[in-house]
Protein backbone atom coordinates (compact mmCIF):
# COMPACT_ATOMS: atom_id res chain seq x y z
CA UNK A 1 0.00 0.00 0.00
CA UNK A 2 1.47 3.47 -0.58
CA UNK A 3 -0.37 6.73 -0.05
CA UNK A 4 0.66 10.19 -0.61
CA UNK A 5 -1.08 12.91 1.39
CA UNK A 6 -0.09 16.38 2.94
CA UNK A 7 1.02 15.68 6.97
CA UNK A 8 -2.15 17.00 8.75
CA UNK A 9 -3.75 16.12 12.01
CA UNK A 10 -7.36 15.09 9.91
CA UNK A 11 -5.30 12.37 7.83
CA UNK A 12 -4.33 10.60 10.71
CA UNK A 13 -7.26 8.05 11.51
CA UNK A 14 -8.00 8.27 7.88
CA UNK A 15 -4.33 6.31 7.09
CA UNK A 16 -5.01 4.11 9.95
CA UNK A 17 -8.50 3.04 8.37
CA UNK A 18 -6.45 2.83 4.91
CA UNK A 19 -3.97 0.30 6.91
CA UNK A 20 -6.79 -1.51 8.24
CA UNK A 21 -8.15 -2.26 5.09
CA UNK A 22 -5.67 -2.70 3.54
CA UNK A 23 -4.41 -5.44 5.92
CA UNK A 24 -7.40 -6.99 6.79
CA UNK A 25 -7.70 -9.07 9.46
CA UNK A 26 -3.89 -9.08 9.59
CA UNK A 27 -3.69 -5.28 10.41
CA UNK A 28 -2.26 -4.91 14.20
CA UNK A 29 -2.51 -1.90 16.62
CA UNK A 30 1.70 -1.60 16.23
CA UNK A 31 1.35 -1.39 12.44
CA UNK A 32 -1.49 1.48 13.30
CA UNK A 33 0.61 3.10 16.00
CA UNK A 34 3.17 3.33 14.34
CA UNK A 35 2.25 4.93 11.12
CA UNK A 36 0.15 7.82 13.51
CA UNK A 37 3.68 8.53 15.42
CA UNK A 38 5.14 8.56 12.48
CA UNK A 39 3.26 11.03 10.39
CA UNK A 40 2.45 12.57 13.88
CA UNK A 41 6.46 13.25 13.90
CA UNK A 42 6.18 14.51 10.35
CA UNK A 43 3.19 17.30 11.76
CA UNK A 44 5.16 18.36 14.96
CA UNK A 45 8.71 18.43 13.50
CA UNK A 46 8.69 19.09 9.50
CA UNK A 47 5.24 21.03 9.59
CA UNK A 48 1.71 21.24 9.17
CA UNK A 49 1.13 20.33 5.65
CA UNK A 50 4.37 18.96 4.38
CA UNK A 51 3.86 16.30 1.77
CA UNK A 52 4.60 12.56 3.10
CA UNK A 53 4.02 9.11 0.97
CA UNK A 54 3.14 6.35 3.30
CA UNK A 55 4.29 2.40 2.18
CA UNK A 56 3.02 -0.53 4.52
CA UNK A 57 3.70 -3.24 2.89
CA UNK A 58 4.07 -7.50 4.34
CA UNK A 59 7.82 -8.36 3.91
CA UNK A 60 8.17 -12.39 5.20
CA UNK A 61 8.41 -14.15 8.35
CA UNK A 62 5.35 -12.75 10.17
CA UNK A 63 6.79 -9.03 9.57
CA UNK A 64 5.17 -5.57 8.25
CA UNK A 65 7.16 -2.69 6.94
CA UNK A 66 6.46 0.76 7.32
CA UNK A 67 8.14 3.54 5.61
CA UNK A 68 7.11 7.41 5.98
CA UNK A 69 9.05 9.63 3.53
CA UNK A 70 9.20 12.95 3.97
CA UNK A 71 11.44 16.03 2.16
CA UNK A 72 12.98 16.84 5.26
CA UNK A 73 16.40 15.12 5.30
CA UNK A 74 17.78 17.71 8.46
CA UNK A 75 15.14 17.00 10.43
CA UNK A 76 15.53 13.36 12.42
CA UNK A 77 13.65 11.20 14.99
CA UNK A 78 15.37 11.08 18.12
CA UNK A 79 14.34 8.46 21.10
CA UNK A 80 13.77 9.88 24.22
CA UNK A 81 13.15 9.64 27.82
CA UNK A 82 10.06 11.52 28.23
CA UNK A 83 9.49 12.19 31.74
CA UNK A 84 6.16 11.58 33.60
CA UNK A 85 5.43 15.07 33.46
CA UNK A 86 6.60 15.87 29.95
CA UNK A 87 3.45 16.40 27.72
CA UNK A 88 5.34 15.13 24.42
CA UNK A 89 8.74 13.47 23.67
CA UNK A 90 6.96 9.89 23.46
CA UNK A 91 6.24 8.66 19.82
CA UNK A 92 9.50 7.63 18.94
CA UNK A 93 9.85 5.55 22.37
CA UNK A 94 6.40 4.11 21.65
CA UNK A 95 7.99 2.87 18.05
CA UNK A 96 10.76 1.86 19.75
CA UNK A 97 8.57 -0.42 22.18
CA UNK A 98 6.95 -2.00 19.78
CA UNK A 99 9.10 -2.42 16.59
CA UNK A 100 11.56 -5.08 15.94
CA UNK A 101 13.50 -2.72 14.54
CA UNK A 102 13.68 0.39 13.18
CA UNK A 103 16.01 3.22 11.10
CA UNK A 104 16.01 6.37 9.07
CA UNK A 105 17.48 6.68 5.65
CA UNK A 106 18.60 10.08 4.54
CA UNK A 107 18.83 11.30 0.99
CA UNK A 108 20.02 14.33 -0.37
CA UNK A 109 16.39 16.09 -0.89
CA UNK A 110 14.26 13.73 1.79
CA UNK A 111 14.64 11.00 4.48
CA UNK A 112 12.53 7.72 5.20
CA UNK A 113 12.18 6.83 8.64
CA UNK A 114 10.94 3.07 8.92
CA UNK A 115 9.73 0.01 11.24
CA UNK A 116 9.10 -3.08 11.03
CA UNK A 117 6.54 -4.99 13.35
CA UNK A 118 5.68 -8.62 14.00
CA UNK A 119 2.02 -9.60 12.88
CA UNK A 120 -0.12 -10.51 16.30
CA UNK A 121 -0.31 -14.19 16.49
CA UNK A 122 -3.88 -15.85 14.90
CA UNK A 123 -6.83 -16.68 16.78
CA UNK A 124 -8.55 -19.71 17.22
Amino acid sequence: MTVRLLAVPKEVPLLRQAVRAHLGTAASCEVELCVSELVGNVIRHVGEGTPVTVHVRRIGNGRTRIEVIDPDPRALPVLLRATADDETGRGIALLDAVALRWGVRQEEASKTVWCEVAAEPATT
